[in-house]
């Protein structure tokens, strides 16, 4: 490009007419109030999710009683973790490689803990670690959420403010919405293909 071309090109850039840029909205995160865990309630189960209000001390036997009732009897917990008779606790205590054939054949469901969960979407926060590895959420059939009421917030940036993720946060943070679900081109929704085909929640209203 010749200099004289430049030059035109660069004049009639600075003498094009400024565009104001327009005003951000002013947009404030959702709040619910005493609200909350009915929104929480409505959006997890839109998306074909399970929600059950328990106790500390019921949540053990409502678990056997939702597992009895699928035929699901091995269920794999986090170490430490007791269930009630009928049911067969197997704790995740040992290597992925030692583990892999009971994950993907030998229980039918998977017991977890949330760290949170958000109102707005319905959306579930696990930070998986040692004990409750990410693959314990993702590859029986179906997963187990014990939620404590008190970890219940209105939105994302709520949960990310008060629990200061800036500070750090684990390699894998699982933000979940209901079961595992995917669609092929002709939209035909399908569940289970990626991770569990059901999620069942068990909020604990007094922790």
């Amino acid at each position: 490009m010749s200099e004289t071309a430049r030059a035109n090109i660069l004049a009639r850039l600075r003498a094009a007419p400024r565009q104001m840029v327009p005003d951000r909205p002013d947009w404030t995160p959702p709040t619910y109030g005493e609200g909350r865990l009915a929104r929480f309630r409505a959006m997890l189960e839109a998306v074909h999710g399970e929600i059950h209000e328990v106790t500390t001390e019921d949540w053990a036997e409502r678990i056997s009683v939702l597992l009895a009732d699928r035929g699901a009897t091995r269920v794999m917990v986090p170490p430490g973790m007791t269930l009630p008779d009928g049911l067969v606790a197997v704790p995740y205590d040992q290597p992925v490689e030692e583990l892999k054939a009971v994950l993907v054949q030998g229980v039918e469901a998977g017991i977890t803990w949330a760290k949170a969960a958000i109102a707005d979407t319905g959306t579930l926060v696990l930070w998986p670690d040692a004990d409750e590895p990410r693959l314990l959420s993702l590859l029986p059939p179906i997963h187990v959420v014990l939620l404590r009421l008190g970890s219940l917030v209105d939105n994302l940036a709520q949960v990310m403010a008060e629990q200061t993720w800036a500070a750090g946060m684990p390699t894998n943070a699982l933000l979940i919405s209901g079961p595992s679900k995917t669609a092929d081109i002709e939209q035909t929704l399908a569940y289970g293909v990626h991770g569990p085909k059901e999620l069942i929640v068990l909020v604990l209203t007094d922790a």
